[in-house]
């Protein structure tokens, strides 16, 4: 099946095509074979569909640790390395603080408060004209 709504097997984390975007939502804990398999089914999902974007929704996480970071970082590269974007969406307070404390820079990653903002993003639209989108400075 090849539709916009197809499903690559990840495990247990879910990874859903929507046009030229892949929706990764990551809930809880990612373990070292879960991690693996889901780096090998988007690398291998955006060679065989042509995706040209990767949001990985970690609303779901509460606790970030070195790990989950480096997956991050990881999945980002490969994805830039087969010509898709990635953007992080979701990201909680706690997680950013803790991403900063533990020196990650996650590079080649963007980042939008919410799933919409994200898709925004990679749609190449303003996500700071809708609620919800990302933040603006103040000036």
């Amino acid at each position: 099946m090849n539709n916009d709504f197809s499903r690559p097997v990840t495990g247990h984390v879910p990874v859903l095509r929507l046009g030229d975007v892949l929706l990764v939502t990551v809930q809880g804990d990612l373990y070292d074979s879960t991690a693996q398999q889901l780096q090998e089914d988007i690398g291998e999902t955006i060679v065989s569909t042509g995706v040209t974007g990767v949001v990985i929704d970690i609303s779901g996480v509460e606790i970030v640790d070195s790990f989950l970071g480096r997956v991050l970082a990881e999945i980002a590269a490969t994805a830039r390395l087969l010509a898709a974007r990635t953007v992080v969406a979701g990201m909680r307070p706690a997680v950013a603080i803790t991403l900063v404390e533990l020196g990650l820079t996650l590079p080649g990653l963007r980042t939008a408060l919410t799933t919409e903002a994200a898709m925004d993003l990679l749609a190449g639209l303003d996500p700071n004209t809708r609620s919800g989108g990302l933040r603006q400075e103040n000036r």
